[in-house]
């Protein structure tokens, strides 16, 4: 099993709306979900900072890396 991590916005009528690059990898697949809720429902900018970094990073990757993968 696979792990993605990214934001989502749970929306009044209960369905969980996903960013469109999730979308785009998770379309037509099972999924279990996991929700994660900030304590402080005030620092909504808090996840927003913490996916922005994790764009960053994963963003730094290449294929050459894969090598580490298997270590």
């Amino acid at each position: 099993m696979k792990a993605y991590e990214f934001a989502g916005e749970i929306l009044a009528d209960g369905q969980l709306k996903l960013p469109e690059a999730a979308l785009v990898q998770l379309a037509g697949h099972y999924a279990r979900v996991i929700v994660l809720v900030p304590e402080d429902f005030e620092k909504e900018e808090s996840v927003e900072w913490q996916t922005m970094a994790a764009d960053q990073f994963l963003a730094g990757y290449s294929e050459d890396d894969a090598i580490y993968d298997a270590l």
